[in-house]
């Protein structure tokens, strides 16, 4: 295996996080979901701006949860709009969850939904946009946040990779009906694995709260559900009423732990993380390129080299420049590149005209990153950069 000079991750967890873990395990004998669990989900949600959050044991749960919950909200919709560049655990939950997934190109200047085409896909069967706010871009505009608002249709936002991310000061995944989160361990915040699944809505709260434990009633924040359902199952254990469909993707006292040591410097890590990306972008030349992003509310996740011109040639004299430098890259940014390619969606693919994802496309095969951590050197941004402007067209 390559070691890296410059490798694509960084480990968040540090020894601040080891001691508070530590200091628990040497005081508790209770580590499975409990205190500390719902004390990272009330510092969460007061740092992301919502009312309510659901701690679980990955980003790719948060999003199963998620749709599950929009299956039994809007039982007579059949689709969701959803990116062709995203994450895919983002259309898998949308597929296991019986519903459709209509896929739209991006735009490039903040590798979301490209909001005139979403328009153009709506539909009286759209249950839900599903918005990715990837690698650390804010996904939405003002303008069409209201549009989604004023024509009432549910919005879903992926912020896993752009924690802190906002949109004139309100962050990403506090903009729509519900949001999921991850926190692995090379993200803006980490408690190794886990998830979180956030809202305003006090019954998709409490459906939330259930699905993560097995769908278990006495899981519910609604009290007066409670009361009237164990009414009705009279020959049924208050303490086992299965009300929803659910599954287990609790997450542990352990992670609740690191994630409230982590919270406490979030902050500082991203304005670090925006530091390299402006660095980076400062000194990379933009006559190869692409560097004409949309900034503003940003929490860069990684170093983006995207070709300006569809150049294969000048695309490998780049991997290679990388490769022999020892700095670890991915191409086709952090989800895979275009979904619609990849062999889970074998029998959507015949359907869908490549054509129609001209940028998707672009960032399939003329795209890649490097990693962005807290502790990067700056002068290693200098001299990637340096080394990046060398290449001759």
């Amino acid at each position: 295996m390559t070691k890296f000079d410059w490798p694509l991750m960084s480990n968040n967890i540090n020894q601040a996080d080891k001691r508070a873990l530590t200091r628990f395990i040497k005081q508790s004998d209770k580590f499975t979901n409990g205190e500390k669990v719902k004390t990272f989900e009330k510092k969460w949600s007061k740092w992301l701006g919502v009312k309510y959050s659901t701690f679980v044991n990955s980003g790719a749960s948060s999003n199963l949860i998620t749709l599950k919950i929009l299956r039994e909200m809007k039982k007579n919709k059949s689709e969701v709009i959803v990116p062709a560049f995203t994450w895919n655990s983002d259309v898998v939950s949308v597929i296991n969850s019986g519903f459709k997934p209509i896929f739209v190109d991006i735009n490039l200047k903040n590798l979301a939904l490209d909001e005139e085409k979403v328009k153009k896909k709506i539909s009286k069967k759209t249950a839900a946009i599903f918005l990715t706010h990837a690698m650390g871009f804010v996904g939405i505009s003002k303008k069409f946040l209201k549009f989604i608002k004023d024509k009432k249709i549910f919005l879903i936002e992926d912020a896993c990779e752009s924690h802190g991310s906002n949109l004139e000061g309100k962050k990403s995944g506090a903009l729509g009906n519900i949001s999921n989160f991850s926190f692995y361990y090379s993200h803006h915040m980490s408690t190794i694995e886990g998830g979180m699944i956030c809202t305003n809505s006090k019954e998709i709260d409490s459906l939330a709260k259930m699905k993560r434990g097995h769908g278990l009633l006495r899981d519910s924040q609604n009290t007066k559900l409670i009361r009237n359902i164990k009414k009705k199952y009279k020959d049924l254990n208050s303490d086992f009423i299965f009300y929803t469909e659910g599954f287990n993707v609790r997450n542990t006292e352990l992670a609740a732990v690191i994630g409230i040591e982590q919270i406490k410097r979030l902050n500082k890590n991203i304005n670090a993380r925006n530091q390299n990306h402006k660095i980076f972008l400062k000194n990379l030349r933009d006559d190869i390129f692409f560097k004409d992003f949309d900034l503003k509310g940003s929490s860069n996740y990684g170093l983006h080299l995207i070709l300006k011109k569809r150049n294969k040639s000048l695309f490998n004299k780049v991997t290679s420049k990388l490769k022999s430098n020892l700095i670890e890259y991915r191409i086709g940014s952090a989800g895979g590149g275009n979904q619609l390619r990849q062999p889970y969606l074998k029998n959507l693919r015949n359907k869908h005209n490549f054509k129609n994802f001209k940028n998707t496309e672009h960032m399939h095969f003329y795209s890649l990153y490097v990693g962005n951590y807290p502790n990067l050197n700056k002068n290693k941004i200098i001299k990637l950069c340096r080394i990046l402007n060398e290449i001759k067209v």
